[in-house]
């Protein structure tokens, strides 16, 4: 199969646009805590491939006198609804344009605390082995997802391809209505992230987060038509509470996330699939 690559890199400056938003103080106690001279970390995390890269880090971490909690998520709603709640002490699981917007629209105070790495978006097919605009049957269906975000970066993807042209305002929070030209009448299905990969028996094309195409057996490298490149503005991070930016505890997490051993187990657990950020 010829891949072809697309960058996104035009959309980071408006990823770094968007503005958290503020909330009232929350007096439930700190999630982390002790355990005989250790402190306790609790992170949320999706199960491929951030929980993945947490377990790296935790005989590190432990030696350093930090216990690691890693506790899974399957969507991208709870993790940062728990961070808040000071149920959790950080997340791992979303990239900044994602966690901008979303602490916006639920009136958040989370922050970044680092980037660990980059998932590039993919289009996969079932019907199609390689990827030409002109290919791709009138009115074939196409999946995005369908929060705001992810489906906007979906749609820019596809733009990249010039399948579709959006609107020059629509940028990185694009919808559907977006969309001004539409040459082969393609049909959009927006659905939950992660319900997309089971749905690629029944659409041409599917726009697919790496972590669940890998999670439903697709190897982004070989599998996608297309693929984001490295120049994404889309890094996965790991996110806390505002003010928590200087916590020994989580210093020492995000070094650690963002060491050489890191680097090298996710270039040969993932052999490209998968890219470090640091």
């Amino acid at each position: 199969m010829k891949k072809k690559w697309f960058t996104l890199a035009g959309v980071g400056v408006l990823a770094c646009a968007l503005m958290l938003g503020g909330c009232g103080e929350d007096k439930k106690p700190a999630a982390s805590s002790t355990a005989g001279d250790k402190v306790v970390v609790k992170v949320g995390a999706s199960p491929v491939p951030h929980a993945e890269i947490l377990e790296q880090v935790k005989d590190k971490l432990a030696k350093e006198g930090v216990e690691l909690k890693v506790i899974e998520f399957t969507d991208y709603i709870q993790p940062n609804m728990a961070l808040s709640d000071k149920e959790l002490d950080a997340n791992y699981f979303q990239h900044k344009p994602y966690l901008d917007n979303f602490a916006q629209e639920h009136n958040l105070k989370l922050a970044v605390l680092g980037a660990v790495h980059l998932e590039p978006m993919g289009v996969y097919s079932r019907s199609l082995k390689e990827f030409n605009p002109t290919d791709v049957p009138e009115g074939a269906k196409v999946a995005i997802p369908n929060d705001p975000t992810n489906g906007g970066r979906a749609l820019l993807l596809l733009q990249q391809t010039g399948l579709i042209h959006l609107k020059s305002d629509a940028g990185i929070l694009a919808t559907v209505a977006d969309i001004d030209e539409n040459p082969r009448n393609l049909q959009f299905s927006e659905l939950e992230a992660a319900q997309i990969p089971r749905a690629l028996d029944d659409v041409a094309l599917a726009v697919i987060n790496t972590n669940y195409a890998i999670e439903a057996g697709l190897n982004p490298k070989d599998d996608a038509l297309v693929l984001e490149d490295e120049n994404s503005p889309y890094t996965n991070i790991v996110a806390i509470r505002e003010g928590d930016e200087n916590r020994p505890e989580l210093q020492k997490l995000l070094q650690a996330l963002q060491s050489d051993d890191v680097k090298k187990f996710i270039n040969e657990k993932y052999k490209g699939a998968i890219l470090p950020a640091f």
